[in-house]
């Protein structure tokens, strides 16, 4: 059955995939004439950094959800819709649920894609702000997120 699959997928040339044997076992990989193509979608305008912006409102809802976009923008002392937008198309946040009350809000949290992104199990292994500010200096930013994310953009490189 398996050589049977890999044949039509190698002979059918609008296929981007291929099934190589590794071991004792099959990959579901993609051909290599597909791969400027590939690049090019790793390269598309959601693979650029977030902002500082976002990666505060990142920040705030990772370690306050849910909360409302509202609730973002009072703990920020600005506006923050374009950056929860941003993080919504990112996959990193998403609805969790609406406020009873007027209006509705929606309350936004962190996704499964943000867990794996961020090598998390669960919230609890976020870092701990309280030890974090104890060891900030007026002279240290506090980024968050910002070194593992440009860590994973970058792929490891700075």
């Amino acid at each position: 059955m398996i050589q049977i699959l890999q044949k039509r997928y190698y002979e059918d040339s609008d296929s981007a995939l291929h099934i190589l044997e590794v071991g004792n076992h099959f990959v579901l990989t993609t051909k290599k004439e597909f791969a400027p193509l590939l690049k090019k979608y790793a390269q598309s305008p959601l693979s650029n950094s977030l902002s500082q912006a976002a990666l505060e409102t990142l920040a705030i809802i990772a370690y306050k959800q849910p909360l409302t976009r509202m609730e973002v923008d009072e703990i920020r002392g600005v506006q923050s819709s374009g950056s929860v937008q941003k993080l919504v198309a990112r996959q990193l946040i998403e609805e969790k649920g609406r406020v009873d009350g007027p209006g509705r809000a929606i309350l936004y949290g962190t996704t499964d894609y943000f867990m794996d992104y961020f090598g998390l199990k669960s919230l609890a292994e976020l870092p701990d702000i309280e030890a974090m500010e104890n060891e900030l200096t007026e002279d240290v930013p506090m980024d968050l997120f910002f070194d593992r994310f440009n860590e994973t953009e970058n792929g490891g490189q700075e």
